[in-house]
């Protein structure tokens, strides 16, 4: 969609509805902009908007959601970040760093109500309890979370010596590849680390890995890996790759081990819905403490297990709250 189409749906969107939809609050259209990298019918948007309607923002009637700002990669952002703040919506909606980044760059005034992988180690927020600023929104402890999962990956393939990280260049910190390699090496374990910056590196990187003899992967917390987690399955199981993810729903869609917040789902329904409707009622962002999940489970995949050959090991699918069989 050019820019200026954009503008004029978004701002003459009000205009073009009969009065009759307007009935709940008179003369107010809320106007949402996204900065997404999932489709616009990706259950967790659905959920979202669901429950917004139910909480009296209701799409056609009140509320207008930017269509154009789904499935967006990366190095769209920053352009679309720019519309959103010419055509003066009400909230920005951004799932994930590059989103979020591109739209703190955009603007200072309009709230972001953010979904990313560690608001605080990237700087987004001064605080989870104040965030100041313009954002808020929803953190889901990636930098805890991505070493849990290394020593789930470890204890799930016995004697392993080496491991690799598939890692998203865009958000890995140095700080935070230091730290699970000095948790690797105080385990007897080599941790060989893949980074990719765009989709189309995740192929090369995973084979990469495989390569150097690496006998598990790691796959990182990311809205870049998240959205090809389908290809990372099948490229993982096609090589005999043990690999444990940011999700337990990913062990549900074919991953080996999901470990992380009980549902992406229940987290957009739940909270980032109570957000958006705070501030759409005039809530202050810098005064809206950020949330995290609250509940973690673990998942695993036995079929994906006997599809690479492998068996693990039964004292972790005890543990586990899923199993796939």
């Amino acid at each position: 969609m050019k820019r200026r189409d954009f503008i004029k749906l978004i701002g003459g969107a009000a205009a073009a509805w009969p009065l009759a939809a307007r009935g709940q609050e008179p003369g107010r259209i809320y106007r949402v902009g996204c900065l997404l990298t999932s489709p616009r019918d990706a259950p967790h948007y659905l959920a979202l908007f669901d429950e917004l309607g139910r909480l009296g923002f209701i799409e056609g009637q009140n509320l207008v959601i930017d269509a154009a700002g789904f499935s967006l990669l990366p190095e769209r952002m920053e352009g679309h970040a720019a519309d959103l703040v010419k055509a003066g919506v009400d909230v920005i909606l951004a799932g994930g760093d590059a989103a979020v980044r591109a739209a703190q760059r955009a603007t200072a005034s309009i709230p972001i109500l953010a979904f990313t992988d560690d608001m605080l180690d990237q700087g987004f927020v001064r605080s989870l309890a104040k965030p100041g600023g313009n954002t808020t929104g929803v953190t889901i402890l990636a930098s805890e979370l991505d070493g849990k999962r290394q020593e789930i990956l470890i204890e799930a393939v016995p004697g392993v010596r080496r491991i690799a990280l598939l890692a998203d260049a865009n958000i890995s910190t140095p700080p935070r590849l230091r730290a699970l390699e000095e948790a690797a090496r105080a385990r007897g374990i080599e941790l060989s680390i893949h980074s990719v910056a765009h989709r189309e590196e995740i192929g090369s990187a995973i084979d990469a890995a495989k390569a150097v003899g690496a006998e598990g992967l790691n796959v990182l917390a990311s809205a870049l890996v998240y959205n090809s987690r389908a290809f990372i399955f099948d490229r993982a199981r096609a090589l005999r790759l043990p690999a444990v993810y940011q999700w337990p729903q990913m062990a549900e869609e074919g991953g080996l081990i999901g470990y992380g917040p009980a549902g992406i789902v229940p987290l957009w329904r739940d909270a980032m819905s109570r957000q958006l409707a705070k501030l759409l009622r005039g809530a202050q962002p810098g005064n809206l403490p950020v949330e995290q999940p609250t509940r973690f489970e673990l998942a695993i995949n036995l079929k994906t297990a006997r599809a690479i050959g492998r068996d693990v090991p039964g004292a972790l699918v005890v543990r586990a709250d899923k199993v796939i069989e």
